[in-house]
C-alpha cells in the first residue's frame, strides 16, 4: 500500500512541477516587454528545478500533452530564429490547446437529458 501511494505522490509532484514550469514560461512570453535573453535565463533556471524531480512515466492524455509541451519549449529554446516571433506564437498556441484539453472534462454538455432515464412508465 505504501509503495502505491508513493508512486502517486511522485507522479503528482512531477505533474505539478511540469505545470509550474509551463505557467512560468507562458507568463514570461506574454509580457509586453519580452526580452529573449531574460527569457532564456529564466527558462534555464526553471529547468534546473524541473531536473531535480524524478521523471516518471505518464499515461493520461493531459499529462502526456503537458510533458510534450514542456519538451517543445525546451527544444525551441535550443533551435530558434533571431526574432523568436514564430516560436513564441507556436508555444502560446500549444499552451492554449493544453488548457483546452485540461478543461475539456469539466464542461461537458449533457445532450438529450430527457432521454437519459426511461424506466418504462
Amino acid at each position: 500500500m505504501n509503495i502505491k501511494t508513493n508512486d502517486k505522490t511522485i507522479r503528482l509532484r512531477y505533474i505539478r512541477v511540469l505545470e509550474k514550469f509551463l505557467t512560468r514560461t507562458i507568463s514570461l512570453i506574454k509580457k509586453d516587454n519580452f526580452d529573449l535573453d531574460l527569457y532564456k535565463k529564466a527558462v534555464e533556471k526553471n529547468y534546473q528545478e524541473l531536473k531535480k524531480t524524478p521523471s516518471i512515466e505518464l499515461y493520461n492524455e493531459y499529462p502526456k500533452a503537458l510533458k510534450s509541451t514542456v519538451q517543445y519549449i525546451l527544444d525551441t529554446l535550443q533551435d530558434h530564429t533571431k526574432d523568436f516571433a514564430n516560436e513564441k506564437n507556436c508555444i502560446l498556441k500549444n499552451a492554449n490547446l493544453l488548457e483546452k484539453l485540461k478543461n475539456n472534462n469539466r464542461y461537458k454538455k449533457d445532450k438529450h437529458k430527457k432521454r437519459k432515464f426511461n424506466d418504462g412508465y
